[in-house]
């Protein structure tokens, strides 16, 4: 890489060596932060100075040497040109010099001798006298002192000689010897020749060279402000960019590694302190009184670009750093820093961060700290920080009580994050319910926990144990109330080891609002479930929703209002809901709630008839979450991936998961009632009609038991009546149609419509275009697409029985773009070469301008869309049959269409045509 920025430099030391070839003895110092290009600037006056007929002698002090006598003047003379005789009695001086020196009594002036100094130095003059003399010497700071002595010693003597010398050192630092800087710049004849950090220019020159004007114009700014104008970690940056785009990465943090190692060793503990505990402020607290020595660190460290106001300039410097530092030094550092934050009265995250970092088990006041913080950091949604914190709590607690209390926090806590890994406390936890360190809500928690990992047996003991104590404690009951809501609505067989009569304390108690929130959420659910949607479940859900976030709710009050409205009937009030809470799901890096919340997001999508959503989701949900972590709740996401890849026409996915091994006790659960259903639905549709009626009426069955058979949840009747109907049961098939109608009250319309298809397949062919078309009225309100189009599948049918070719023409082309849209692969197929409308490609343009229509015609097109005749949509619309022509009239000009079968397909699911 070439100089750059070092034009001035560079002319400023060829001036003093034109003056030093003309026999005035000249000295430059050049100074400048760590790794800003002092040693390329050396090398290249050095090749400079042969060119102008100068004798270069270099030498390079380090570290390593420092404490070796005479080594860099060694080097010098090494490096000389001289007669063999005159070597040798150098040779002999150096020895000698170094003998007398005794480096472990400490070195002073008067422990060289003054004879041997002089005589090295005349040797020096003395060939300076037949040829100029260029003495370069590269980190001058790092010499041994004898050598400084003798240095310091030839540059006085040789102000009228043709020598210069030139000496580079590192500024911002601590020196061993600093009476060398000093005696330089007070010489008369010695120059000091600063290096600054590269400008914004530079940066971008140095990167262009390497990757191009273009690139190198994309990536100057995040470069230069990392960078800092330090040409090494620019380096860096462009090794890195060949592997990471740019960004920095592992040779960015070696270059800053390598920055530090050439610095003091203080600097490096500065350095190393401030990647520990990213706080300048707390660090001079922590080091010193007055925070100068942290202080003027810190200042050198930001010049020479590492850190940017007392922080890392990038977080993998910090890290790399960290490494660096060792484990032991790391958690000493934190143990300090805890100690100093708690007398100090900081609060507790804070303290409980360098609590973790420290590891430290033996502070007698921690374990409240890191209680604390962990429940703050729960509600901040930093759960694997809140875990960190609970683990070191739970490993320094003594006392059993407490100890199970933590435990129990840190179940749930590791339950947001993966399900399974709570597991690994279930065996504690059911050990202390024995010993009497577990009680009240915290077993419940457990009771739960069983029941999720599908320990059923295990589940009811615990709630027996309960049942049996008579716990009356606020928060107990309150705990068993919710629990006892929501085996209702999840596992009602296990309703009867809840006392209910417990429950009754429950009434008169004043809850907290987050209590409160779950309750009514729990028992919106369990309404819907098993009495059917209200108006009022309605309006209870969305006021929850409303005032709350998902930091401040259970999860049940969460996955309860969306099931509610979900199963209610509102799934499209649901939707943006659900995408919401996912999204603040993941921001808070929560997988577990993030996976249980996609998992309803699919069932949500299903019921709209959205058969990718509803596959992409539930993958996702089981992705996130192995189903081995499921429990018995991997019955939502399995039923919902085979629900939609069987619409799809996917059944070898469909198949895998009905393969998947789930546990025995999801079909104590309403999770199995919906993996019932969706087997049913796959065997269905690979013609196995026997095995599906045996699902639907198992599902059925249980449904009943449990009184949760409602239309809106599961309407297994129809699905038991479309088997029935590939069987050829016709009776029996309509007599359950019938009863699933009679059962659908007037917020079931989504269940009304699939329940009148089957009543159309079960009727006489004259009266099936009739019930085809309530069952698409019924499913075009709900918003079910995937259904809608099976019904207009059936319609289309219906018409072609009864001669209404035009009529199928029409409805066959819209149900084609639908079952795409929905991506029922099946259906598109059944439809392929059947009915289609010439006017399929013009509809795509139509349907752009489609907004110059007025409402009125709007609702007018959509019906004449679908195949409504003109006095059908008067009576439809409580219009004239005139009014209905002309509104047609006025929408074949806008559009510059001639006849209905042209009409944009996508009319009828517009809000104004509903």
């Amino acid at each position: 890489m070439g100089l750059y920025e070092r034009d001035t430099a560079m002319a400023s030391m060829q001036g003093l060596l034109t003056e030093a070839v003309g026999g005035k003895g000249r000295v430059a110092m050049v100074t400048g932060v760590v790794a800003t290009g002092k040693s390329e600037l050396l090398h290249a006056f050095a090749e400079q100075a042969l060119e102008h007929g100068a004798l270069p002698l270099v030498a390079s002090a380090t570290r390593a040497e420092s404490d070796l006598p005479l080594g860099v003047l060694g080097q010098l003379f090494q490096n000389a040109p001289l007669q063999e005789d005159v070597r040798a009695l150098a040779a002999d001086l150096l020895r000698e010099g170094a003998q007398l020196v005794s480096p472990a009594k400490g070195e002073s002036f008067e422990q060289v001798d003054a004879q041997i100094v002089h005589s090295l130095c005349a040797v020096l003059l003395s060939l300076a006298e037949r040829h100029p003399l260029v003495i370069i010497v590269d980190d001058v700071h790092l010499a041994d002192r004898a050598s400084l002595l003798c240095l310091s010693y030839l540059v006085r003597r040789a102000r009228y000689s043709p020598l210069m010398a030139v000496f580079g050192q590192t500024d911002h630092r601590p020196h061993t010897h600093g009476f060398f800087a000093t005696e330089m710049l007070r010489q008369p004849h010695c120059t000091a020749v600063r290096l600054a950090p590269l400008s914004y220019d530079a940066v971008v020159s140095m990167a262009a060279e390497h990757l191009g004007e273009a690139a190198a114009e994309a990536v100057a700014p995040d470069w230069y402000a990392l960078s800092g104008g330090n040409p090494l970690l620019l380096r860096g940056l462009i090794e890195d960019f060949g592997t990471s785009g740019g960004a920095p990465a592992e040779r960015y943090g070696e270059a800053v590694l390598s920055c530090l190692h050439r610095a003091d060793p203080a600097l490096l503990q500065v350095a190393g302190w401030l990647a520990v505990l990213d706080d300048p402020a707390l660090l001079q607290r922590l080091v010193d009184a007055d925070g100068t020595t942290v202080a003027q660190a810190t200042r050198w460290l930001e010049t020479a670009g590492l850190l940017e106001s007392g922080h890392y300039r990038a977080e993998i410097a910090r890290q790399t750093v960290l490494a660096e530092l060792g484990d032991e030094m790391r958690r000493s550092v934190h143990r300090r820093a805890a100690e100093l934050l708690h007398l100090e009265g900081a609060d507790d995250v804070t303290i409980a961060e360098h609590l973790v970092g420290a590891d430290a088990t033996d502070l007698p006041w921690a374990v409240p700290v890191l209680e604390a913080a962990a429940l703050h950091r729960l509600d901040d949604g930093f759960v694997d920080e809140a875990v960190d914190c609970l683990k070191l709590a739970w490993r320094c607690c003594t006392d059993e009580r407490r100890r199970t209390t933590i435990a129990t926090l840190l179940m749930r806590a590791e339950w947001r994050i993966n399900p399974s890994t709570p597991a690994e406390h279930i065996a504690e936890l059911t050990d202390a319910l024995h010993n009497g360190t577990l009680r009240g809500s915290d077993a419940v928690v457990l009771a739960r926990a069983l029941l999720w990992h599908g320990k059923v047996d295990d589940a009811c003991q615990v709630l027996e144990h309960l049942k049996e104590s008579g716990d009356t404690e606020p928060q107990t009951v309150a705990e068993l109330v919710g629990t006892r809501l929501w085996l209702r609505a999840s596992a009602p067989p296990l309703l009867a080891h809840v006392n209910r009569a417990t429950t009754e304390h429950n009434k008169e108690a004043v809850l907290p609002v987050r209590v409160s929130r779950r309750l009514e959420a729990i028992n919106a659910l369990t309404s819907v479930l098993t009495r059917g949607p209200r108006e009022r479940t309605l309006a209870t859900v969305e006021r929850i929703l409303h005032s709350s976030r998902l930091d401040e709710m259970s999860m049940d009050t969460v996955e309860s209002s969306l099931l509610a409205l979900t199963y209610g009937g509102w799934p499209d009030k649901a939707a943006p809901w659900c995408d919401a809470f996912i999204e603040e799901a993941q921001s808070r890096s929560a997988p577990a709630r993030r996976a249980r919340l996609t998992a309803i997001r699919a069932e949500i999508a299903m019921r709209r008839g959205d058969l990718e959503t509803a596959a992409s989701s539930a993958r996702l949900a089981l992705e996130l979450i192995p189903p081995a972590s499921w429990g018995v709740t991997v019955g939502s996401p399995l039923a919902n991936l085979m629900l939609a890849g069987t619409a799809m026409g996917q059944y070898d996915q469909a198949l895998a998961q009905v393969n998947t091994a789930v546990p025995e006790a999801m079909l104590s659960t309403r999770f199995g009632l919906h993996y019932l259903h969706a087997r049913g639905r796959y065997h269905l549709a690979v013609d196995h009609p026997a095995a599906a009626l045996r699902d639907f009426r198992f599902c059925g069955e249980l449904m009943g038991e449990w009184e949760m058979d409602t239309p809106g949840f599961i309407a297994w009747r129809a699905d038991a009546a479309e088997a029935l109907i590939r069987m050829g049961e016709h009776d029996e098939a309509r007599a359950l149609v019938e009863e699933q109608l009679s059962r659908c009250g007037p917020m079931a319309s989504r269940t009304q419509g699939i329940a009148l298809r089957l009543l159309a397949a079960t009727s006489e062919l004259r009266h099936r275009p009739m019930l085809l078309r309530q069952s698409t009225d019924r499913l075009q309100a709900c918003g079910d697409r995937y259904e809608l189009a099976r019904s207009l599948f059936d319609l289309t049918e219906a018409f072609h029985s009864v001669g209404e070719f035009r009529r199928a023409g029409i409805i066959a082309s819209r149900t084609r773009i639908l079952a795409q849209e929905c991506g029922a692969q099946p259906l598109s197929q059944a439809l392929a070469g059947d009915g289609a409308s010439a006017g399929d490609g013009q509809n795509a343009e139509i349907s752009k301008v489609v907004a110059i229509l007025s409402d009125a015609e709007r609702r007018v097109a959509g019906l004449a869309s679908v195949g409504y005749t003109n006095r059908e949509i008067a009576a439809k619309l409580f219009i004239t049959v005139s009014t209905v022509e002309q509104h047609l009239t006025r929408i074949y000009r806008k559009l510059g269409i001639t006849q209905r079968s042209d009409l944009p397909t996508d009319l009828e699911l517009s809000p104004a045509v509903r």
